[in-house]
């Protein structure tokens, strides 16, 4: 006998953190909640400077995409958070939500008029946004620099002051990490009706003619009175969608799944920023490369201050590319420590890294089944810079990032130029460019779902995500994806599926 649920959601990230808060608010409503990693134990979550350490652990799903023909065919490392609190446990945490403009692509009833409330709700409820801390003596050179090289100064990168350069703000509590399953799960987890089941990987959706009706999982089967609710995030989501006959139709058939509703635009869409990054040896001894010392453990566990504070990323510009443009379309992410190999190498020395990131990309790919066993990677292309008009924005961001660190006081720390090293730059970007780990769009609002996040042509079934994002944002997933769930919540509440 499958057990039997109201809700049963499927992810417990950032946005399934916040609708199993919500929704069990409801005594008389029984929500469950599967996430298929293990629980979020780890002095590595915790600590915020230590976020790269949980790369391709057994807190990662560990992704790679395909060969990237805009990248000379290499493949790109694409971590994706496995455990309570999903990707915010593994990310840098940057409270950047976005700017006003990012809302043009989506529907009317989704405007930022629309949206801002949930922003805010976000910022009072959560309780996990704040000022780092202990910021490096190297981000406030970075910002004070990029001042001196024409960049406005931004209060606190805000949608509305989102133009100019700043230290960000942190989805952190003193000093230490403060994941969604710290805000929204945690607080929950004790109600009679929630039930959190780790290690529990969806294998796919069973629908009675077209209403979804129950879930398997590697636990079991968990029946859906009322619906099912992926938040699997841009890759689990449209995986499971697929997995269940819910997708292009010939597609399916190739691997023997049968149909359940052919909808063509499900795992297409897929968005990502790309990233280049720039590295620099620096003098003295402020760089991260000394945040392992056990000086700097002390002073995190004694007064919750030090480098093991820093959440890496801790300042960033937003900046346009060329004149003319509504808003920035180019971030440079300061970072004060050699960031190498895309983040799976440790620095070997004293140094800083400035990104440069393309925030509206041109350049779209897509999710695909490699084949009909669930517990498969399916085959991910984000298609990367084979857009031309890419990697100019990605060539201005370097030329703009020299020019910052060509101006004090960031050039008076800055020594030699590891990368790019030289002024060919297309092929440098071509050889460098990695995510910065925001994927969207692969369920997008007006293809796969309608305006209330209902699977179009399906009953019983929503999806709550970053997949239905349509178009990349200026800014960070985290903040843009909670937005979403607190709205979605209320939804939910009033019309179910």
């Amino acid at each position: 006998m499958a057990d039997r649920y109201d809700y049963v959601i499927v992810g417990a990230g950032s946005a399934g953190c916040i609708l199993a808060n919500k929704l069990s608010g409801d005594p008389e409503t029984s929500v469950l909640l599967l996430e298929a990693g293990p629980r979020d134990r780890s002095k590595e979550i915790r600590i915020p400077a230590a976020f790269s350490k949980l790369f391709k652990s057994k807190f990662d799903w560990g992704y790679e995409t395909t060969p990237q023909q805009g990248l000379n065919g290499r493949r790109i490392y694409f971590p994706r958070g496995k455990t309570l609190g999903g990707s915010s446990a593994m990310n840098a945490q940057m409270h950047i939500p976005g700017h006003p403009a990012d809302f043009d692509a989506w529907p009317d009833d989704w405007s930022w008029d629309a949206m801002r409330p949930y922003l805010d709700a976000f910022e009072e409820e959560s309780c996990s946004v704040s000022e780092a801390r202990a910021p490096n003596p190297m981000s406030r050179a970075f910002v004070e620099s990029a001042e001196a090289a024409g960049v406005a100064r931004a209060s606190n990168l805000s949608p509305e002051r989102l133009e100019g350069v700043g230290l960000v703000r942190v989805h952190q509590r003193k000093g230490l990490r403060c994941t969604a399953a710290d805000a929204w799960l945690k607080p929950a987890r004790r109600r009679d009706n929630l039930t959190i089941a780790t290690g529990s990987q969806v294998l796919g959706v069973d629908f009675d003619g077209k209403r979804a009706a129950r879930v398997r999982h590697t636990g079991g089967t968990a029946e859906a009175e009322s619906e099912v609710i992926l938040s699997g995030g841009a890759i689990g989501s449209p995986q499971i969608l697929l997995l269940s006959g819910v997708g292009p139709a010939d597609e399916l058939r190739e691997h023997d799944i049968d149909v359940v509703h052919d909808q063509p635009e499900v795992g297409r869409n897929l968005r990502d920023h790309p990233m280049a990054i720039g590295l620099w040896d620096a003098s003295g001894t402020d760089s991260l490369f000394a945040a392992e010392k056990p000086g700097q453990l002390l002073k995190l566990l004694l007064q919750r201050r030090g480098m093991l504070t820093s959440n890496v990323g801790e300042a960033a510009a937003f900046v346009c590319s060329r004149e003319g443009l509504p808003a920035p379309d180019l971030e440079l992410l300061f970072a004060p420590v050699l960031y190498l190999d895309e983040g799976l190498t440790p620095p070997d020395g004293h140094g800083f890294s400035i990104a440069a990131v393309s925030l509206q990309p041109r350049s779209v790919g897509k999710l695909t089944l490699r084949s009909a066993n669930p517990l498969e990677h399916p085959d991910i292309d984000p298609a990367f810079v084979t857009d031309q008009e890419d990697i100019r924005v990605l060539a201005e961001g370097v030329k703009q990032m020299r020019r910052v660190v060509e101006s004090a006081p960031l050039g008076e720390i800055a020594e030699r130029e590891r990368a790019p090293a030289t002024e060919e730059l297309e092929p440098w970007i071509r050889q460098n460019v990695q995510t910065i780990y925001h994927p969207v769009g692969t369920c997008r609002l007006g293809a796969v779902v309608d305006d209330r996040l209902r699977v179009n042509g399906l009953d019983g079934i929503r999806v709550v995500d970053a997949s239905v994002i349509p178009n990349l944002m200026r800014g960070h997933s985290h903040a843009q994806v909670s937005m979403l769930a607190l709205r979605a919540a209320e939804m939910i509440q009033r019309a179910p599926a």
